[in-house]
């Protein structure tokens, strides 16, 4: 287990973020076909809804009082590649909470009484995300994007909760609950010593293991419609991009938040403001980190950027052929004063975590994780202001996308982004032009 910590005494509070490499893609594990791999949606996430309902020295309430009594905030939840927790806390609360966290990853109860009611949890959860098309439209894409095993959801579906058994979950504990791999990021106003021989006490003697790794991206290429009655229409799309940790990753990201980071941004002034066309229009990458899959295979990084426009089935078909064509023309007008707001958005952001205990034990892992290490914050700053426009000019001009996969969910399909033309858009659209109106 890799141990990281950050002091930061000008605080009054701390926070740590846990991780282990046993998320939803572990929960397809042996499985010998997709009906099987089917029949586990939620696993993953069932089994920290369960490890949550007493551990150590204490039922399921009375864990939840002791945390409440050292005023911790803690939360729990299973990702692609990882089940986490986290907590925040005051600064004197951080000891003890090692020891809390020690309790639940190591010693649950798992209490066979209480299986259930953790399923309608998970049964709350699948029919919420139902009833959000945003989120349903995005766990497509995604699994368009990086294939049906690497863009599995955490959500249960009806066969899964139907199937789900408290051994399947007795054995998930056991084979990926482990120090293996595990990485325990700590962040906050805290003594070093206290919490070194608090971390050995909680786990020096845990058991180890290891990591199956991630599968191997198998993308769905084209475009999917879901239908769906509905007075609005939601537009998912997304391509293949380059990972964090990439030599020109920054330059790319910087490209990204010009299209899309604020209000400033191309996206939401071009998109929404000047053309009225939508309610809701932003992009995002993401990555997947390398690794080895469980015949051995060397599965390198991937990474992809999101995108989401939300709007009117009457303005639908234009906002993806205007939201693509930024995309593909980002570098056609770059200038500077759009890279300046950029980088004084990211400066602002770091600064904010230097007051918040809980973001940045939650960066530290992500980058240990992500890249072996944890970056400094002010080689994070040196690789930002070192950014120049004619680096963003050359890359995208070198990586502009020319494929997307595309989602929506809506009464009516789409085409797959047609040319944008201004001239030839409706009148009602251009009117809008002038007043920058949010039409619904």
């Amino acid at each position: 287990m890799t141990v990281l910590w950050q002091p930061m005494p000008w605080l009054r509070t701390a926070a740590y973020t846990f991780w282990m490499p046993g998320g939803v893609t572990a929960e397809i594990q042996g499985c010998e076909d997709g009906v099987a791999a089917c029949s586990r949606c939620g696993l993953a996430s069932l089994t920290v809804e369960m490890i949550q309902r007493g551990a150590g020295a204490y039922n399921s309430r009375q864990f939840v009082a002791a945390e409440d009594n050292l005023g911790i905030d803690s939360s729990g939840s299973a990702s692609t590649s990882m089940t986490g927790f986290s907590a925040a806390m005051p600064a004197d609360s951080l000891a003890p909470s090692i020891g809390l966290l020690a309790d639940l990853v190591r010693r649950p109860h798992l209490p066979i009484d209480q299986f259930e009611d953790a399923k309608l949890m998970l049964r709350q959860e699948m029919l919420a995300n139902e009833d959000e098309p945003t989120q349903r439209l995005m766990r497509r894409l995604r699994q368009r994007q990086y294939g049906i095993a690497l863009g599995r959801s955490a959500i249960a579906n009806e066969t899964s909760l139907e199937s789900l058994s408290m051994e399947q979950v007795r054995d998930f504990y056991t084979e990926h609950f482990h120090a293996g791999s595990s990485i325990l990021s700590i962040a906050g106003n805290f003594d070093e010593a206290e919490i070194s021989d608090a971390v050995d006490a909680a786990f020096a003697d845990w058991k180890t293991g290891t990591w199956a790794g991630l599968p191997t991206p198998q993308p769905i290429e084209g475009h999917e419609h879901i239908e769906l009655p509905s007075s609005q229409t939601h537009i998912g799309f997304s391509y293949d991009n380059i990972p964090y940790g990439h030599p020109n990753y920054f330059v790319m990201r910087a490209g990204v938040g010009i299209l899309s980071d604020g209000m400033s941004s191309r996206l939401f002034d071009r998109v929404r403001e000047q053309h009225g066309l939508c309610y809701s229009v932003w992009a995002t990458t993401h990555s997947m980190v390398p690794s080895t899959d469980a015949a051995g295979n060397v599965v390198p990084a991937t990474g992809a950027v999101f995108g989401y426009a939300g709007t009117t089935p009457q303005r639908a078909q234009q906002t993806l052929d205007l939201t693509l064509h930024e995309v593909q023309h980002l570098c056609d007008d770059l200038a500077e004063d759009e890279l300046d707001r950029w980088k004084v958005r990211i400066q602002s952001s770091l600064i904010m975590e230097q007051e918040s205990a809980g973001s940045r034990a939650g960066s530290m892992a992500s980058d240990q994780f992500q890249l072996g290490r944890v970056m400094p914050t002010e080689e994070l700053e040196s690789a930002i202001e070192s950014i120049q426009l004619d680096q963003i000019k050359e890359y995208f001009q070198q990586h502009s996308p020319q494929s997307f996969r595309i989602v929506t969910i809506g009464s009516e399909p789409l085409a797959g982004g047609a040319v944008w033309n201004e001239q030839a858009q409706p009148a009602d659209t251009a009117a809008t032009n002038t007043s920058g109106a949010n039409h619904e």
